[in-house]
């Protein structure tokens, strides 16, 4: 029986990564080789040697490379070519700063769109970042999270918020590989500021979904030092 094959004779489902265009697949990767560092700023990038070490054709690559510059994340340059940008920590706050208020927009509509029965899910996320609250799985509840704020994102139906919020979040990526990370007194904190949101939207409140998960992704941005405290207040 082929390896694709379940034990019943049954075809196994695709995963996500095998029904992605080569154009995707490389975007994801090259996405994460430049928030990982492995693709350092400034860098020099040549297309053909890319498509080399991926194993596939210039154009999904070329493909992949344009959908980054739209995202800020690799720029032209006169007689250089293409290259990573830099970016430094005050355009990292104030891409932050965007995502916060997107996301908030994000949860406002999800409030106002959820099925009833997308909300279980909800239920589950948050068991699991109790559990990963509880062992301080840093892992298990980054998993949790992308999931998380997905679910928002697809709630709200309007491509283009959700194709914004993919490309930002590639940003709050790269915040949270530079910083020292969260320390364990700050996990309670984060799982709460999520029950408050889930709670705001079986309340079908979008004005408390959106104050609540814009205060949240900021709390997290003050956290990772991609954002100063607010005058007056110390760092959470």
């Amino acid at each position: 029986m082929a390896a694709a094959e379940t034990a019943r004779g049954r075809l196994a489902p695709l995963a996500e990564e095998e029904t992605l265009s080569l154009g995707e697949r490389a975007y994801r990767r090259l996405r994460a080789s430049i928030v990982q560092g492995m693709l350092p700023p400034g860098g020099k990038i040549s297309e053909r040697g890319l498509a080399t070490q991926l194993g596939i054709s210039a154009q999904p690559v070329r493909e992949a490379l344009q959908r980054l510059e739209q995202d800020g994340m690799v720029i032209t340059l006169p007689r250089r070519g293409t290259v990573v940008a830099e970016v430094g920590p005050a355009q990292l706050a104030e891409l932050g700063r965007i995502r916060a208020a997107l996301e908030g927009v994000a949860a406002a509509l999800a409030a106002e769109r959820l099925e009833a029965g997308a909300l279980a899910a909800f239920a589950a996320i948050l068991a699991r970042m109790k559990a990963g609250t509880e062992t301080a799985d840093h892992e298990a509840l980054d998993a949790a999270n992308e999931d998380f704020h997905a679910r928002i994102h697809h709630a709200t139906g309007n491509p283009f918020l959700i194709r914004s919020l993919g490309s930002l979040r590639a940003y709050d990526h790269l915040g949270r590989c530079r910083a020292v990370g969260s320390m364990p007194r700050d996990l309670p904190r984060a799982l709460r500021e999520h029950q408050g949101i889930v709670a705001a939207l079986r309340r079908r409140d979008p004005t408390l979904a959106e104050a609540r998960m814009r205060a949240h992704v900021l709390r997290s941005l003050v956290t990772n030092g991609v954002l100063r405290p607010p005058r007056g207040k110390r760092s959470p």
